[in-house]
């Protein structure tokens, strides 16, 4: 889980973002704030993960507590979130993680989560990636069905999608009702045949069986239970790179 600082003057916006992160399961968010003076007093005595900061703060610049957040032992990761885009530069310049505009959208704001995790810095990997090391090839997905751990070989699965709160896992045969979040199982197939397409959904590419054209440049995939998943315009890109259409 990580640990997030809010740092955001206007108060509809900062419910809204700290809504949407709360939605993705993956962040704690440890407080909001509105000034850089409150901001820097939350971090040094509650050190967090990343910083999710607005540049335009009431008198003052959210680029100037960046530069402060740089000087720390343990340095949170920056994510810019702003109306305004001319201060991208300024922003990565930074080292910002990630820069993201009002009016905030779902995808891009799990997207950014998701850049984080993978991306950030080595304290915040240590604490969520540190793993024993393995010498047996992994082919299999742990899931926990009624108190059971089920053993689910990759290629078994079809796709995995979310609904009300509950994940599901499908596979040939059967679905399995889980618990845990999208985005927690996603990580578990990192560089396996799994690719996110939307929000709500994972798929095996294997499994795949046709790519239908759908409205305002998205797609339905067919799957090899002749269901059709959603390709939302966010994961668009990346379906057509990795099948080169």
């Amino acid at each position: 889980m990580l640990k997030a600082l809010i740092v955001e003057d206007e108060p509809l916006a900062r419910d809204e973002l700290a809504y949407l992160l709360k939605r993705t399961k993956e962040v704690d968010i440890i407080a909001s704030v509105d000034t850089i003076e409150r901001a820097l007093e939350e971090v040094h005595s509650n050190p967090v993960d990343v910083v999710f900061l607005d540049i335009q703060l009431a008198d003052e610049s959210g680029l100037e507590l960046a530069q402060k957040l740089q000087d720390l032992a343990h340095r949170p990761a920056i994510v810019f979130a702003t109306a305004f885009d001319e201060y991208a530069l300024n922003a990565f310049e930074l080292q910002a993680i990630d820069y993201i505009l009002k009016p905030y959208d779902e995808d891009r704001i799990l997207k950014t989560v998701e850049k984080i995790i993978r991306l950030t810095s080595p304290y915040v990997k240590e604490s969520l990636h540190k793993k024993p090391k393995r010498h047996l090839k992994q082919d299999k997905l742990a899931i926990t069905v009624d108190e059971r751990i089920i053993l689910v070989t990759f290629e078994e699965i079809l796709y995995i999608y979310t609904l009300d709160g509950k994940t599901v896992v499908v596979t040939e045969k059967y679905s399995y009702q889980v618990n845990e979040p999208l985005i927690s199982i996603e990580r578990k197939l990192q560089d396996t045949s799994f690719i996110r397409v939307h929000r709500s959904y994972i798929v095996n590419i294997d499994q795949i069986i046709e790519i239908q054209p759908w409205f305002h440049s998205t797609y339905n995939l067919i799957m090899r239970d002749n269901e059709k998943v959603p390709v939302s315009r966010t994961y668009t890109k990346e379906l057509k790179l990795l099948f080169d259409f």
